[in-house]
């Protein structure tokens, strides 16, 4: 009787740290955050007169390991989507901070449109200027 005590709590003792893994195992995948880089845009715009030129970094946030290898897979496509965006773009559609936070989110809605034709799931949470300059 004392020997199946000891066993049942000594295999207790056991599967114990599993559960733990498995709950620790969730947690992170829940929290899972990272950024993805593209390479800097060079574009012109539509503008009155001279030339002129937009020169922008951004950064894509994805919350899951499946997300990262998606926008890393299509990142082709995405540029193409981005940098047609942005010279799409008139003068008075890029010098304000209200005007740039607009063009950030239809940046955000081209990358999730890309995706969602892509794979199904438009896996991208934000998207951020890191870098904006226009001359």
């Amino acid at each position: 009787m004392l020997k199946r005590f000891l066993l049942v709590l000594f295999l207790g003792a056991l599967l114990q740290p599993a559960w733990a893994a498995d709950e620790d195992a969730d947690a992170a995948a829940d929290d899972y955050v990272n950024y993805i880089e593209l390479k800097p845009f060079v574009s012109n715009f539509i503008s009155p007169g001279k030339l002129r030129f937009l020169k922008c970094e951004i950064t894509i946030q994805v919350t899951s390991p499946e997300a990262h290898h998606a926008v890393n897979y299509h990142k082709p496509e995405i540029r193409h989507e981005l940098l047609m965006l942005l010279s799409s773009k008139g003068e008075d559609q890029l010098k304000t901070v209200d005007a740039q936070h607009v063009l950030g989110q239809e940046a955000l809605e081209k990358v999730q449109k890309v995706l969602l034709a892509e794979e199904g799931e438009a896996f991208v949470a934000d998207l951020f200027f890191t870098s904006f300059v226009i001359q």
